[in-house]
């Protein structure tokens, strides 16, 4: 049985690089080419190249886009179970990327808006003998919620990562995950659209005691609020104080970014996040050990281009691991 299971989305991703982004209406010359990715087969990946069992469920259509999703997974080892849909093509993005490493991303979700709750409840066995659920919001919400569902009502611990921003998201839904982890724009919009109550753009500048406070508001065990270079932020609720969670006896800590020479950001939110699953299968569910492991595994993400080819392997994750304590 897998150590994680995923339940998310798979995205061929159309590349596009050049010095800079154009102006509405300018054309600019760059280079071209494909690559894979989707936040779930991201975070797939992610996990299973850091030596963790991993099981990704999704969906595609009938067309070479998922033929390259399948022969990728059985490359790494990653089991996959695609619910095939006839009526949609398999989801497509087009990313551009700067000189810089940062990018500007549209993405037609396709096959995976169709995504059924029964193809998740068909791998019931699978989620209630994992370690981790880990889901996001790139599918349907009705495949998102019955994973969710099922890990509570087996006993499996969750991970809902708050992306991307979903308007139809409710509260309800939120509240069934273990661990949320949004980053800063999207912990805005869960105040806002879920509490109605916007947030300054300033509420990250106030103590690590305050965003403790707001974080602890969303109701669920534990919140991680990602920060790009500016690392991440781990916010344990006392009203749950019997979860298996702890960060060395602190109820909130920050954790600094890796030092690196980024070379393509897409895709780093999705290393944290299966180096997050991936950690906590393999370190007991030791948050603050886990934490740190997401990081070095985002961190070397951003040093390769590509999303899905850019995770780093156990190794490599090891071994920037025992420099960092040298």
């Amino acid at each position: 049985m897998p150590g994680v299971v995923v339940v998310g989305s798979f995205v061929q991703d159309l590349v596009f690089r050049t010095e800079t982004f154009p102006n509405p209406g300018e054309t600019r010359i760059g280079t071209f080419g494909p690559s894979l990715g989707g936040k779930g087969f991201n975070q797939a990946v992610a996990c299973c190249r850091q030596n963790s069992d991993t099981f990704l469920v999704g969906a595609v259509g009938r067309d070479v886009f998922a033929e390259n999703a399948r022969s990728f997974a059985a490359e790494i080892g990653l089991k996959t179970r695609f619910q095939v849909c006839e009526d949609s093509a398999t989801g497509a993005a087009s990313i551009l990327v700067d000189a810089s490493g940062e990018n500007q991303i549209v993405v037609a979700l396709g096959a995976n808006e169709a995504l059924s709750p029964n193809s998740v409840e068909g791998v019931r066995a699978e989620i209630a003998q994992a370690d981790i659920a880990l889901c996001q919001l790139e599918v349907s919400l009705g495949a998102t919620r019955r994973l969710l569902e099922i890990a509570r009502e087996e006993g499996t611990a969750s991970i809902l990562n708050v992306a991307p921003i979903n308007q139809e998201a409710t509260f309800e839904l939120i509240r069934l995950a273990d661990i949320l982890t949004p980053n800063e724009t999207e912990f805005a919009f869960v105040f806002e659209k879920l509490l109605g109550e916007p947030l300054p753009p300033s509420f990250l500048e106030g103590s690590d005691e305050q965003l403790h406070a707001l974080c602890c508001r969303l109701g669920v065990p534990v919140v991680v609020v990602t920060l790009g270079s500016a690392g991440s932020f781990i916010s344990l609720n006392p009203a749950f104080s019997d979860r298996p969670y702890s960060i060395g006896g602190d109820s909130y800590r920050r954790y600094a970014s890796l030092s690196v020479s980024p070379v393509d950001t897409t895709g780093a939110g999705d290393a944290f996040n299966g180096g997050l699953a991936a950690g906590l299968s393999l370190f007991a569910m030791d948050l603050d050990r886990a934490a740190r492991f997401a990081t070095v595994v985002a961190g070397l993400s951003v040093e390769k281009a590509g999303a899905a080819v850019s995770m780093p392997s156990y190794e490599d994750v090891a071994a920037r691991l025992a420099s960092c304590h040298a």
